[in-house]
């Protein structure tokens, strides 16, 4: 239940006790500002409050934006402020500071405003919505008023809050071809009482059920799971546009859109590689080198961006940065840049299309060289944009690059928890993250036979490499680099492994191994992006690290025979997924019925 107390007597004509109303709120009205003193200390500490003043004027979604938006602790717009269980505290303080008597009544005509300054100062997180285009105001005399109405009258508030739905940074395939006719769907499902996570497992039950179409290995199952792929890519871009739309926004639903998303596609990729086995072409490589590029792209964008937070600001970036700038200034370059980096939109559309009309093998061809270059432009960007900077990582930044690292016991043992002093300018964390994968891969895939004890004593050498790497703190300008090689290195070792096992079973025993220490990977992200820190350290001790996965899958190659070694894949990734899937989705679900601040991820554009 919400609660709004009108901070004067209502002014007549005005709609906004409905609105308020409409919204959802309980209205109560008090006579002036000692009124609804008293008025708040009667609402329950864990209701959200909002007080409004009588004179506001202004579009019903501006209202909807300031009241009912559950991601910030309170939020005001001229004569409007909401705040929720977290900053009822300091909202009850405030109150209570405000002075009675002579001389005070430019605190108490404008109650709200005083108190959103006094909330303002709190530092409690307020939040200052940005009307745009939509009127929120007080109107303190009749003309005032008049004029109010007036420009509300001028201005379509649902056109405005569909346009709103609709995320302002996608890509080419996106924006034109689905967003036009999506955000119309959004609205559907709104006012059928949907939910945005109603809509993201339709999007996933859609996909899954492409997956199987295309796992039939016929044409026509072929051409259904591309149409079935782009119908659940427009569900995937109306969950987004309905909890824009409607404002129903969660911790649950950002981590549900997010860990979606990923399955969808990578559930497609193995859909396709049985379906051409059913015709007799073993495509699995291709499959699980198209899930670990793809997955390495990923790691690049998250190390980049959790790492970009620097003590003092980001400083100067260098001639990169006035580059983009200067493209940005010439329209067509920017959709160009954006389609160069295969966003989610034009990757699935040309995954679909080329399911439909060609060939599983085809469609990881393209998928590989398409994800190979969109990788090397946004990493070879990124580095340059990274060595020009100067500032140092701050220790949030570091831990966080530490944690996406993803090491293990052994590593943490044998750098002592990281107690060595941070360099800005050192290249050896990087360097090293290198090496150790540089060395694992090399030899593996040189070696005839890589199935030996020998390559157990080169992870052990790649394990010292890892530490050497984790020994500082990764406050270097390019230490971001760090888990993506950690990341490649892993992966692609148990590719090579499992493909040199040439045993029927051994790649698709490797797809699902990778896919859930992936699926780990992910959820350290967004753990990290929601502000509750990385997963339990007892959990990725429990799944080895990264160097501990992969001491034992080279023990398990040299002393098993192929046969067997299937079988350990198998069992590995089992307990894997078993385990960081239970962690998660306690954790998640935890995080939701515990009122965790409500999140929106506007998702990464690749």
């Amino acid at each position: 239940m919400s609660t709004a107390i009108l901070t004067g007597p209502p002014v007549a004509g005005s709609s906004l006790e409905a609105d308020l109303r409409t919204l959802g709120f309980d209205v109560r009205t008090a006579g002036d500002a000692a009124g609804a003193t008293e008025l708040l200390a009667e609402v329950p500490a864990q209701e959200r409050v909002a007080l409004v003043d009588p004179r506001f004027v202004g579009h019903l979604h501006a209202l909807r934006l300031a009241l009912t938006d559950p991601r910030f602790p309170a939020a005001a717009v001229p004569g409007v402020l909401s705040v929720q269980a977290g900053a009822r505290a300091a909202l009850d303080r405030a109150a209570g500071r405000i002075p009675v008597g002579a001389g005070t009544a430019h605190l108490t005509d404008v109650l709200t405003d005083t108190l959103t300054e006094a909330l303002d100062r709190a530092d409690v997180g307020l939040h200052r919505v940005e009307p745009g285009s939509l009127v929120a105001t007080l109107a303190l005399t009749p003309a005032q008023r008049e004029e109010a109405r007036e420009a509300v009258a001028a201005v379509d508030d649902e056109a405005v809050r569909l346009r709103t739905a609709v995320k302002s940074r996608d890509g080419f395939f996106t924006t034109f071809c689905i967003s036009p006719y999506s955000r119309y769907l959004a609205r559907w499902c709104a006012r059928r009482g949907l939910t945005p996570n109603q809509v993201t497992t339709a999007s996933l039950l859609t996909a899954l059920i492409a997956a199987g179409s295309a796992a039939t290995g016929t044409r026509g199952g072929f051409v259904a799971a591309g149409v079935l792929l782009l119908l659940s890519f427009v569900l995937d871009c109306t969950d987004g546009q309905l909890a824009r739309y409607s404002l129903q926004y969660s911790t649950l639903g950002a981590w549900l859109d997010a860990t979606f998303d990923r399955a969808k596609e990578y559930a497609y990729y193995a859909g396709l590689a049985l379906g051409a086995a059913r015709g007799g072409d073993d495509v699995w490589a291709l499959a699980l080198g198209a899930m670990i590029l793809q997955t390495c792209r990923h790691v690049v964008d998250f190390a980049f961006n959790e790492g970009s937070e620097f003590e003092g600001g980001a400083g100067a970036a260098g001639p990169a940065v006035a580059l983009s700038d200067r493209l940005d200034s010439v329209g067509w370059t920017v959709w160009v840049r954006r389609m160069i980096v295969l966003p989610i939109g034009e990757r699935w559309a040309m995954i679909a299309v080329l399911t439909a009309l060609t060939t599983p093998r085809i469609v990881f061809y393209a998928l590989l060289v398409g994800c190979a270059l969109a990788a090397c432009y946004t990493t070879a960007g990124r580095v340059l944009r990274s060595r020009a900077r100067r500032a140092r990582r701050t220790d949030r930044a570091a831990r966080a690059l530490a944690d996406l690292a993803d090491y293990g016991p052994l590593v943490e043992l044998l750098t002592g928890r990281g107690r060595g002093r941070a360099r800005t300018g050192s290249l050896l964390a990087p360097v090293m993250a290198f090496l150790s994968s540089a060395v694992l891969l090399v030899w593996v895939i040189s070696q005839p036979d890589p199935a030996t004890w020998l390559t157990v004593g080169v992870a052990v050498c790649s394990a010292l490499l890892a530490a050497a790497a984790l020994s500082r703190p990764l406050k270097g300008a390019l230490d971001w680099l760090v888990p993506p090689f950690f990341r490649a290195g892993e992966y692609l070792t148990v590719l090579v492994l499992a493909a040199r096992a040439d045993v029927h079973g051994a790649l698709p025993a490797a797809y699902g191994l990778i896919a859930a220490v992936a699926y780990h990977h992910y959820d350290t992200v967004y753990r990290i992006r929601g502000g509750t820190g990385a997963p339990p350290r007892w959990l990725v001790r429990a799944t080895g690290g990264h160097e501990g996965r992969i001491l034992v899958i080279t023990v398990l190659a040299a002393l098993l025979p192929a046969t067997g070694f299937t079988i350990a894949l198998t069992a590995l990734a089992v307990v894997l997924a078993l385990l960081v899937l239970a962690e998660s989705i306690r954790f998640w679900v935890a995080a939701h019925t515990h009122g965790a601040p409500a999140v929106h991820d506007e998702g990464e554009p690749a």
